[in-house]
């Protein structure tokens, strides 16, 4: 018995030390590189090739008669000097040489190529850290088998994402080999500039590459004692790489849309950091993981309700309405915060050109953010209206169903004043008969002040609906439930009175204080989900339940509301990507260097609508393929013949 004991603590001992080993051997590269990265990224992007100044030295023009020749530029941004050390901004013409092409229109090829790519790209970053999540969840869990139900659910996530992730890396590639062929000047500048980081970039995809191997083929020989916890800080490191690349790919994004880090020229200055840490990168990140996070939840959402839809027995229809749930409500979690980062991206926006904000919110992109609006709202009410089809699945769930035209009016009234345009598009006659631009009452709910209610109104219903759901099979009893009932309920009262009395207010004060509105607007939103969730859970720790949850007996048309919901995240996701394109107008880099193909222009929104609607229909009809082989690996292990007992919990399956 001791010699057995002895061998697996060897056997564990080893298989630590092997995994640290391949970790270490991951992440060297990076690490060597990043004392270069931190002087500057090393040689002068642009500069002289060796061979060039070998001989330059020999002819007796060294060191001292090149630092003589280089200039000092000031940055565009940041008004710092530093020597200009890379070459300028391509003045790209109308050529062959400068955009080569083919019989169709270049742009939208690209354009295609990188929507996909960013699909995929977001998916399999808000993926893992599910995994994550989840994986943690179930460790820290006292219930031994609610722990093999999450780590059932988080190794289902990860399976999904690992055949999206050789996609990812294709459509990768193709996005390259279609920067090179039809914008390769804009391609070989961008690279020029970035050249400190290009290889950080690699060995990153790299390292995420081994790290999710590992992660996903360890699974079930590490599911026990410290292995299991190695294994889960494995996503940790995971998680943690991908973000980064997310955040040096949000660096091209944000460079292109406010330069940095190089003078009028576009000339590079040295500092690497400046190029990365533009006007607009924090918030970037901050909308992009948020985004990311909200339609990779959607996307496995979808994946859930079509194995829901498509199962053929009530255990299978157990896990993935349990599956469905937990998605959607990841989703959902990220999608409160993120009209705030949205606010907040367009005030910093404002701040570096309140040319470009006037461009976005106010003139030639302005009705795509009522499109936009229109999307959210289409977001929300999905959502609450899956809850509602939730509580059916719960004893005592029905208690609630009376008040579900309330909050329907609620929403609907926020949406419509969310998505009124403060100028409507007229003819001549219809302008007249108008007696202006603006319609003499629906025009008043068409600026930021009544929006901004709007939406903040239908933000605290829709976690109300979460609170009712939590409630859904429980009755708290606490001894002091009745209190924290009617306190829930007052503080609720306030909050929209609150948002309504901020709203109005806002039209009596001028349009600079009116912005400042938003704070307390937003405070009493997030302190309705913070604090109205939390004492609501505090409540339910002491309750009394009406049943079980029947998970799998929910009407199907919930599964749609899901589908619904995925595709609704897909459009908003390709529509904001061509705002922020379309934004830069004539510029391939906002002001350093100028677009001068044949589609140097603005598309009309029927257009652009039509290329967004065909990205989301492409995406769609690829990730249906990896549902689909997702299935067929899940046929390989059957579905125990036993029917469950009604209203019991999913059980997972014994094996992966």
């Amino acid at each position: 018995m001791g010699r057995l004991t002895s061998g697996r603590a060897g056997k564990k001992f080893l298989a630590v030390t092997g995994l640290f080993a391949m970790g270490v051997m991951l992440l060297l590269p990076i690490f060597v590189a990043l004392p270069a990265l931190a002087g500057g990224g090393g040689p002068a992007a642009g500069g002289p090739p060796p061979d060039v100044v070998a001989a330059q030295e020999a002819e007796g023009e060294g060191a001292e008669g090149e630092e003589a020749k280089v200039e000092i530029g000031r940055d565009v941004y940041y008004k710092t000097e530093g020597p200009a050390v890379g070459a300028p901004a391509p003045k790209t013409q109308d050529t062959a040489e400068f955009y080569p092409r083919y019989n169709f229109e270049s742009r939208v090829l690209l354009w295609v190529a990188n929507q996909q790519h960013l699909y995929y790209g977001s998916f399999v970053l808000a993926v893992p850290i599910f995994c994550m999540c989840i994986e943690f969840a179930g460790l820290l869990s006292k219930d031994k088998a609610m722990a093999k139900k999450y780590d059932q659910l988080a190794y289902d996530f990860i399976k999904i994402s690992l055949t999206a992730y050789s996609l990812t890396a294709i459509l990768g590639g193709i996005l390259i080999f279609t920067f090179l062929t039809l914008y390769p000047a804009f391609f070989g500048y961008l690279s020029s500039i970035f050249r400190p980081v290009m290889h950080i970039y690699a060995l990153m995809f790299v390292a995420e590459s081994g790290t999710l191997y590992i992660y996903y083929y360890g699974w079930d020989k590490m599911k026990e004692g410290l292995l299991k916890w190695l294994h889960a800080s494995m996503s940790v490191v995971l998680n943690v790489i991908g973000t980064v690349l997310m955040f040096l790919a949000n660096s091209w994004i944000g460079f292109m849309m406010s330069p940095a880090g190089v003078d009028e020229q576009g000339r590079y200055l040295g500092n690497i950091w400046h190029v990365i840490h533009t006007a607009l990168w924090n918030p970037l990140n901050v909308h992009r993981i948020l985004g990311n996070m909200a339609f990779g939840g959607g996307v496995v959402a979808a994946y859930a309700a079509y194995r829901f839809l498509s199962a053929k027995n009530d255990e299978e229809r157990a896990h993935y309405d349990w599956m469905g749930y937990i998605a959607m409500a990841l989703g959902v979690a990220f999608l409160i915060p993120l009209p705030f980062a949205g606010y907040w991206l367009m005030r910093e926006v404002y701040a570096y050109r309140q040319q470009m904000g006037i461009t976005l919110m106010g003139g030639l992109l302005a009705w795509l953010f009522i499109i936009q609006a229109t999307m959210i709202g289409i977001l929300f009410l999905t959502t609450n209206y899956y809850l509602w089809q939730a509580l059916g699945r719960m004893t005592g769930g029905e208690r609630f169903q009376r008040y579900i035209k309330y909050f329907v009016f609620i929403l609907v009234v926020g949406l419509l004043v969310f998505i009124t345009p403060h100028t409507i598009v007229m003819t001549p006659a219809e302008l007249k008969a108008m007696g202006g631009q603006q319609h003499p009452v629906l025009g008043n709910y068409g600026v930021m002040s009544a929006k901004n209610g709007g939406i903040n109104a239908i933000i605290m219903t829709t976690i109300a609906s979460f609170i009712w759901y939590q409630r859904g099979n429980r009755v708290p009893a606490v001894k002091w439930a009745k209190f924290g009932n009617i306190f829930l309920i007052t503080f609720f009262v306030v909050a929209h009175l609150n948002n309504i009395w901020v709203a109005c207010y806002g039209y009596f004060i001028p349009a600079n204080v009116r912005i400042g509105l938003s704070v307390p607007q937003v405070a009493g939103t997030l302190s309705c989900l913070f604090f109205g969730s939390a004492l609501n859970l505090a409540m339910l720790k002491q309750s009394r339940e009406l049943g079980p949850i029947r998970w799998g007996q929910i009407a199907p048309r919930s599964q749609y509301a899901l589908i619904m919901l995925a595709t609704a995240f897909t459009w908003m996701m390709g529509l904001m990507g061509y705002i922020r394109s379309s934004v830069r107008l004539f510029w391939h880099v906002n002001e350093i260097m100028r677009d001068n193909s044949p589609w140097a222009y603005t598309h009309t929104i029927g257009f652009g609508a039509n290329v967004i609607s065909f990205n989301v229909l492409f995406f769609w009809i690829t990730i249906m393929f990896v549902f689909w082989l997702g299935a067929l690996g899940a046929k390989k292990a059957p579905v125990p013949a036993t029917q469950p007992v009604p209203g019991a919990a999913p059980q997972p399956a014994t094996g992966h």
